[in-house]
């Protein structure tokens, strides 16, 4: 199904009269739901600090968590104190909960212990992530990041920053599900990110970089280059595997592809491949195999690269209406 969808929202086949029909039925159900906000009836609440929500147009993965870790990790470095609210997508536990780096997984979900973890800063999940930013803010910090959250009315925020693919962009623009799009495309945000392709005026771009492969057991780091020319079992449950896939190919690898929907949770066996080779992981996936006990697996962690003054730009615009840290 998921393969038969991407046709349509970004291979060129048109949907057809039922996915359009469900379409204008979800265009419908989103007016009415917005209806309250509009009229007044409700409010967004503000949680006694700027909120920066970093989030996406389009259904599935575009590289949101890598972003929200360079923002926590820049904004941080310039001198604010930054929290990070996440729902927690796949977790188990429906209680709210801060997130340590040695929170088991399934209990806050693959990309908020992926936040902890690279970058030890407050990270907090919770159903509501208004209460979850109070949560913070009460804690001390003086900025919460919203991983997601650009269609949450309930949380007041002060820059939103959508994250768009830059080789699917916005597919063929249409609303779900005749298309990706959760809002449409010409809705504003403040700041338009570009993960890949090329960014367009108006637009920052970001690229993910990858550094050395992390063994999932004891050993050392090896640079991609050391698993040359391979082949490798590629491991992706991301929203777009073909990107890992193409990451290490671009470092000279042989690749034998295994993608898995987003946010997968794997078990052993799914990851007992036949011929035994390297076994290289995303980030993401890794956190959620590591107690497997897996020979030859390692975690291939990327950083987003974006220019220095795309970071200074949002700390100029955070603090035009907030006291400097």
């Amino acid at each position: 199904m998921e393969a038969w969808l991407l046709r349509r929202w970004y291979g060129g086949v048109a949907p057809g009269p039922g996915l359009r029909a469900l379409s204008l039925l979800y265009r419908g159900l989103r007016a009415v739901h917005g209806l309250p906000w509009r009229l007044g009836l409700c409010r967004p609440r503000r949680v006694g600090a700027p909120v920066l929500v970093v989030g996406n147009l389009v259904a599935g993965g575009t590289g949101k968590t890598p972003l929200v870790i360079a923002l926590a990790t820049e904004l941080a470095r310039r001198g604010w104190k930054p929290g990070i609210v996440s729902r927690g997508y796949g977790r188990a536990s429906r209680d709210d909960l801060d997130v340590s780096p040695d929170t088991p997984c399934g209990q806050c979900g693959d990309e908020p212990l992926l936040i902890a973890r690279q970058t030890r800063l407050p990270v907090r999940v919770a159903r509501d992530r208004a209460a979850a930013a109070e949560a913070l803010v009460a804690r001390g910090c003086d900025l919460v990041i919203a991983d997601d959250g650009l269609q949450h009315r309930r949380l007041h925020r002060d820059l939103e920053l959508e994250v768009l693919d830059g080789e699917r962009r916005h597919g063929n623009g249409r609303l779900l599900p005749a298309g990706p799009m959760r809002e449409p495309a010409t809705r504003t945000v403040d700041f338009r990110v570009v993960n890949g392709g090329q960014a367009g005026e108006g637009e920052w771009p970001m690229r993910l970089v990858p550094g050395d492969a992390v063994p999932l057991g004891p050993g050392a780091p090896r640079p991609l280059g050391a698993f040359a020319p391979g082949p490798v079992h590629a491991i992706a449950g991301i929203g777009n595997p073909g990107r890992f896939f193409d990451t290490l190919r671009a470092a000279g690898l042989q690749v034998h592809e295994h993608p898995f929907p987003d946010h997968h949770g794997f078990s052993p066996a799914e990851l007992g491949f036949t011929p035994p080779l390297p076994r290289l992981m995303t980030s993401k996936d890794a956190v959620k195999c590591t107690g497997f006990d897996l020979a030859d697996a390692w975690e291939v962690p990327v950083r987003a690269g974006l220019p220095d003054a795309f970071f200074d730009a949002v700390a100029d615009r955070l603090r035009q209406g907030t006291p400097t840290p």
